[in-house]
């Protein structure tokens, strides 16, 4: 989970709706004259497009268009019980997004979970991205452990309020968040479709590898987490780099939300990857 450090949307982002043929979607859009091109931002595992939204202004500072999105089931884009909440479907989902925001291909960065997705839409969809980027994330599961006991979260989410297994998350958090942000972490967290939340989780535990797939779309890659990244090991995030035929960037000093704890950071280590493949 990535914890902004506020909840106020800055001058030149604005939230608003995407509508697509899979659905309408939560968005933050930055938008600007004669943009170089087109960034789509997945949010991870009970996140949001709030987990972006510092770091629109500089992508469009830099010439880029940029939607951060919330996911089906996530926050305020609705998900039902009906729904597919597959891999596939949320990178359908991602592309569909992409084809409503903009009319070439696009640069698409997944975060965490949404690196699962990203990879997913990459093999999947390849002619709708222009480059792919992969932040704190993984070749393929996160996987459960004793101290993530995902599939015990899993086993819970549709039988425990939302509201009590957030409180019960909160709980661990070392450093309390300010009043306004813990109040919209709160209200994200319930927010969530069960339904959607419960797959993500799985997808944590079970997701196959798809790397070598992903390599073989040929499309440009960039790999980047922080220094003190504490999902994914730093050992399995260098290797899907050089899986991928790059290297990893790592973020001096940051954890595993660098979106929220220094955009400038993120910024200046990714964009020249993004204007070198516009």
């Amino acid at each position: 989970m990535s914890t902004p450090q506020s909840v106020t949307v800055p001058d030149g982002v604005e939230a608003t709706r995407v509508e697509t043929p899979r659905g309408s979607f939560a968005a933050h859009v930055a938008r600007i004259d004669a943009p170089a091109g087109h960034v789509l931002l997945v949010p991870g595992w009970t996140g949001s497009k709030e987990d972006f939204t510092p770091l629109l202004p500089l992508l469009a500072q830099a010439g880029f268009d940029a939607t951060a999105y919330d996911q089906r089931g996530q926050f305020e884009t609705p998900g039902t019980p009906q729904d597919d909440y597959t891999l596939p479907a949320l990178a359908a989902d991602a592309a569909a997004v992409a084809g409503a925001v903009a009319d070439r291909p696009v640069h698409v960065i997944g975060h965490s979970f949404g690196g699962l997705v990203a990879q997913t839409a990459a093999v999947e969809h390849p002619t709708r991205w222009r480059s792919l980027s992969l932040l704190c994330t993984g070749p393929g599961a996160l996987g459960d452990s004793p101290t993530r006991p995902l599939r015990r979260l899993a086993e819970a989410i549709g039988t425990v309020p939302l509201l009590d297994l957030h409180r019960l998350r909160e709980r661990a958090t070392a450093v309390p968040p300010p009043a306004d942000v813990a109040a919209f972490l709160e209200r994200r967290f319930v927010a969530n479709s069960p339904d959607s939340l419960r797959a993500m989780t799985l997808h944590l535990i079970e997701a196959a590898d798809r790397v070598a797939e992903v390599a073989a779309t040929g499309l440009p890659v960039w790999v980047g987490h922080g220094e003190l990244d504490d999902a994914w090991p730093l050992g399995a995030q260098a290797d899907l780099a050089h899986r991928l035929g790059t290297e990893v960037v790592v973020l001096p000093g940051l954890g595993h939300s660098p979106a929220v704890e220094d955009p400038e950071a993120l910024a200046a280590a990714w964009l020249p990857f993004l204007t070198s493949t516009t």
